[in-house]
């Protein structure tokens, strides 16, 4: 399953109602350390496809999300269970840590 790109007007649909846990990515084309992150949350998304979903918010784009979960710096990915924030990593780690969230 491919990464969805997460707007406003689908966040609640596919975020908060979703029933299984989402990795949320909020993330920026101008962003390094993100366009280091990108292909280690793409694999993780097939990998963990039908257990987890895995999205991406640009902030750019999406100003109003990052506004309301906080993101002060990026990449930042926020694991959402049951529509609630479950955890939060900042910063370009290596796949076995953003993994061990999932887990």
């Amino acid at each position: 399953m491919a990464e969805l790109t997460l707007t406003k007007d689908n966040f609640e649909q596919e975020v908060l109602n979703s029933d299984i846990p989402v990795l949320v990515d909020f993330w920026a084309v101008w962003c390094g350390p993100c366009q280091m992150v990108g292909p280690i949350v793409a694999e993780l998304a097939e990998e963990y496809a039908g257990k987890v979903k895995v999205g991406k918010v640009n902030v750019d784009e999406q100003p109003e999300l990052a506004m309301k979960y906080g993101i002060m710096s990026i990449p930042t990915m926020i694991l959402f269970k049951g529509g609630e924030v479950d955890n939060q990593i900042v910063g370009a780690l290596p796949k076995e840590s953003i993994e061990a969230i999932l887990k």
